[in-house]
């Protein structure tokens, strides 16, 4: 998802000052998805290697995958990478009135800090290059104050990132136990997914499920199909659909309407980590009491990068389709 997979997201306490250790529109509402790609994720570490091997205890097997886990966010903190950001407007048919389309690069934050985000093209035009002047001016700004207190309070410096990750981890394995009290997991059967042999399961929310986190009663609107490597047990592609309504503030800041559909595609960067390829959505929703928005959109991610403190953040913008 999205996608950065849990929103805010923070990169992990420096490595220099820790111990030694092993949107607008729909764009905005990324937490169920995140849920339901990282419920696929669970999975994933379930599926057997092929289906006529007898299954071990799936008990022991889910305790153990779960030390595995990793959400595609903390992922994604070691690559530079580029976004392709599409938003339509539709009308009551579901045929497209407007696009725009922005590029975006993306580069890990700050220790104990969200990614670093920057509008790089917005509708096939370049942004000025005293804008990106500007952007790089502020980011320097943030890495200055980030090296002065450093200098200042190491050790308060770290405290403070060591408890911002320890908070993110405490929410993520809340999030990690709400899948498993909502979803009824299935095993389906084997299908081809681009070259890879997949494992395909199905997720339904139990109707009796009483989630503990504000995702977690987001999952209980959506139910979902993964498709997972059947060789590296890893999401290949989710297919995700709202089965009843989603409001949000009480249904009067907005709703999300039954039937909203989101997909989700992953594929295998530099031969070693799985990476988000492109999520897209479609649905409606009705803002205040009165505006019905119809909207479809995608993310595409292009471009990985290994980032080291060598990586130059100059990539080659993609061409508007």
């Amino acid at each position: 998802m999205s996608s950065s997979l849990f929103p805010g997201a923070r990169s992990a306490p420096s490595k220099h000052c820790q111990p030694a250790a092993g949107s607008a529109g729909f764009h905005g509402w990324s937490p169920w998805l995140v849920c339901l790609s990282f419920t696929a994720a669970c999975v994933a570490l379930a599926a057997p290697a092929a289906q006529d091997r007898p299954l071990r205890d799936e008990e022991a097997f889910l305790r153990e995958a779960r030390t595995h886990l990793q959400t595609d966010s903390a992922l994604q903190s070691s690559y530079t990478y580029l976004e392709t950001r599409r938003e339509r407007k539709l009308d009551r048919h579901g045929r497209v009135t407007s696009e725009s389309v922005k590029v975006f690069e993306h580069s890990p934050g700050l220790p104990g800090e969200p990614r670093w985000e920057r509008l790089v093209a917005e509708n096939g035009r370049p942004v000025p290059g005293a804008e990106l002047a500007a952007q790089d001016r502020e980011r320097q700004r943030k890495a200055q104050a980030y090296l002065r207190r450093m200098a200042n309070r190491p050790q308060q410096e770290y405290e403070r990132q060591l408890r911002a990750w320890e908070e993110y981890r405490r929410e993520a394995e809340a999030r990690v136990d709400d899948i498993f009290r909502v979803y009824d997991i299935r095993m389906l059967g084997r299908e081809a997914v681009r070259g890879h042999d997949t494992i395909v399961f199905s997720l339904t929310p139990r109707p009796d499920a009483r989630p503990r986190t504000r995702e977690g009663g987001q999952m209980r609107r959506f139910s979902a199909r993964a498709w997972v490597s059947e060789s590296d047990h890893e999401l290949v592609r989710l297919e995700a659909v709202a089965v009843d309504d989603l409001a949000f503030g009480w249904g009067l800041l907005a709703r999300l309407h039954e039937g909203a559909r989101l997909t989700f595609e992953r594929r295998k960067v530099n031969g070693e980590v799985w990476l988000p390829a492109v999520s897209s959505y479609q649905g409606r929703a009705r803002v205040g009491l009165v505006a019905m928005l119809r909207r479809s959109g995608s993310s595409e991610y292009s471009n990985y990068r290994k980032f080291t403190v060598d990586t130059l953040t100059t990539f080659a913008t993609p061409e508007s389709r």
